[in-house]
């Protein structure tokens, strides 16, 4: 899926059908791509879904809805419907109510995969909803992705955003893209994600990357998921308790971090023989530490390599993998975490690898020195 794969033929078709070429697209222009690119998989699997995508605008997602619009006829045609609700927690429960096709007698889909869209205060507004949804579950056919406009800088809010611990506090797993190409593959995955582990998934957008445009890999091949044997299935189901909806979240996130693992949504990009540093980034901060380490002359993972560090591309910022985290620190002595606003993986890592033993044992150990927001 996520693979470097090489490059096909160059297509200008943004929203055609894939091929195995590339397209220029704008972050807003990936975002409209992706319910069409995954009607486009479900008919190569032999299933026959909808599509359900409703929200409400506001930077850095203003203009996603006016694209949608333009493209309405196209997504009309591959039975997707776009229906921007009065407000955020409307289009939240509509999204909700997309899952549930398939409880009830009379369903005319295998299943719905529903998108929701809205920035950071939308979010925080919505946050009852989108946790009685994601309680909820969601369906093996259908899944559900948050997409969750971050303005980091305060370009256009009245406040600088960063949605990633309030998804957390929802349970909601969080994908974290370096830029509009993993826009486009972690939506992808979001869905898949979410139809394995039951759960919503949440694709944060920050005002860098929607704002932003390049030439990306297009191609359906690249969506080719994993799916780790599973004994659990926590979907959503008709008749179904608090307390059991509850108890079922652990196993979701278990789920999540297993599919991630399979699918390689975190990864080790340079890899030296022995770390004298292993540098962490995380989603669009990844992009800035390759910008900087460039700027030093270590433009390769060849080079970063042989100046001694361990580059790691984190993805999935929550719930971090923590068989990943000791693998990647098993021999190192110093990690550093790069990621924006509040520290969120440092954290997750430093409760990963306390009391920890370079040789992967627990207990009466030290664990390497953790530096992020504060050394």
């Amino acid at each position: 899926m996520l693979d470097d794969a090489p490059l096909g033929s160059l297509t200008t078709a943004r929203y055609g059908m894939p091929g195995d070429g590339m397209a220029y697209l704008t972050g807003i222009q990936a975002l409209c791509r992706l319910p069409l690119d995954q009607r486009r998989l479900d008919e190569e699997a032999g299933r026959d879904t909808g599509g359900f995508v409703s929200g409400y605008r506001g930077s850095p997602l203003g203009g996603l809805d006016q694209e949608l619009w333009r493209i309405a006829d196209q997504l009309a045609a591959r039975g997707i419907v776009f229906q921007p609700g009065v407000n955020e927690d409307l289009a939240a429960t509509a999204v909700w109510g997309s899952q549930q096709v398939g409880l009830f007698p009379g369903a005319r889909r295998d299943g719905v995969f529903g998108l929701w869209y809205g920035k950071a205060p939308g979010l925080d507004r919505s946050s009852d909803a989108l946790r009685h949804a994601n309680a909820a579950g969601a369906s093996p056919m259908g899944g559900a992705l948050l997409v969750v406009g971050d303005d980091h800088g305060c370009k256009s809010s009245t406040l600088p955003s960063a949605s990633e611990m309030a998804l957390r506090d929802l349970g909601i797993p969080v994908l974290a893209p370096a830029d509009v190409q993993d826009l486009l593959d972690f939506g992808l995955f979001g869905w898949a994600l979410s139809r394995y582990a039951g759960c919503w998934a949440a694709l944060v957008a920050p005002t860098d990357i929607v704002d932003g445009a390049m030439t990306v890999r297009v191609d359906l091949a690249r969506h080719r998921f994993a799916r780790p044997a599973a004994a659990a299935s926590p979907h959503i189901r008709l008749k179904d308790s608090p307390l059991r909806q509850e108890a079922r979240q652990e196993t979701k996130e278990r789920l999540a971090v297993a599919f991630g693992a399979a699918n390689g949504v975190n990864r080790v990009i340079a890899a030296p023989a022995a770390a004298k540093l292993v540098v962490v980034a995380v989603g669009k901060a990844y992009a800035n530490a390759r910008e900087a380490l460039a700027r030093l002359g270590l433009k390769t993972p060849g080079e970063i390599a042989a100046a001694g560090a361990r580059l790691v591309k984190i993805g999935m910022p929550w719930p971090l993998d923590a068989a990943f985290a000791r693998t990647i620190a098993q021999d190192a002595q110093r990690l550093l975490v790069i990621e924006e606003k509040r520290a969120f993986v440092e954290e997750q890592l430093k409760a990963i690898l306390y009391d920890h033993h370079a040789d992967g044992r627990s207990g009466a150990g030290r664990g390497p020195v953790v530096l992020g927001k504060s050394d």
